[in-house]
């Protein structure tokens, strides 16, 4: 049986995505119906994809509509979590706390990030922190 892997899309990774359609982090989102893997959710994280993606400076060429629209896609098929229980400070940079407690809390397999080295702390609690190739090959992609 094919290990459907749980994982958290760090927030950089989405907005590779959406800057290059040729990348690895492109690849991820385009598998995200696939089923291959489960992303995992809470309220701060999708406030910070909403913030994020919203800034005019990277020059997403995406209106508010269709940020919307994929938002509302990426909250439907991911698996929401309320966190209750908080462990700061967990990484090198304090504002991605909240990507290290839902980590922990939803007991995800990976967190994908372009910034590894964020989330080193994470691995005593077994938790892989790859790059978006890693992710796909660890797919087998």
């Amino acid at each position: 049986m094919t290990k459907i892997w749980q994982i958290i899309i760090d927030t950089n990774v989405l907005v590779a995505a959406l800057k290059s359609k040729r990348g690895a982090s492109f690849k991820i989102l385009s598998l995200l119906k696939s089923g291959r893997y489960k992303i995992h959710l809470s309220v701060p994280m999708v406030l910070e994809y909403e913030e994020v993606l919203s800034r005019s400076e990277l020059n997403l060429n995406l209106t508010e509509k269709e940020i919307e629209r994929l938002l509302n896609i990426i909250c439907l098929l991911g698996m929401k979590h309320e966190i209750w229980y908080l462990w700061r400070p967990l990484s090198s940079d304090a504002k991605d706390d909240f990507v290290a407690e839902l980590a922990i809390n939803a007991q995800v397999d990976a967190i994908v990030t372009h910034n590894v080295k964020d989330f080193v702390n994470l691995n005593k609690f077994g938790i892989k922190v790859v790059t978006p190739k890693e992710f796909l090959e660890l797919l087998g992609e």
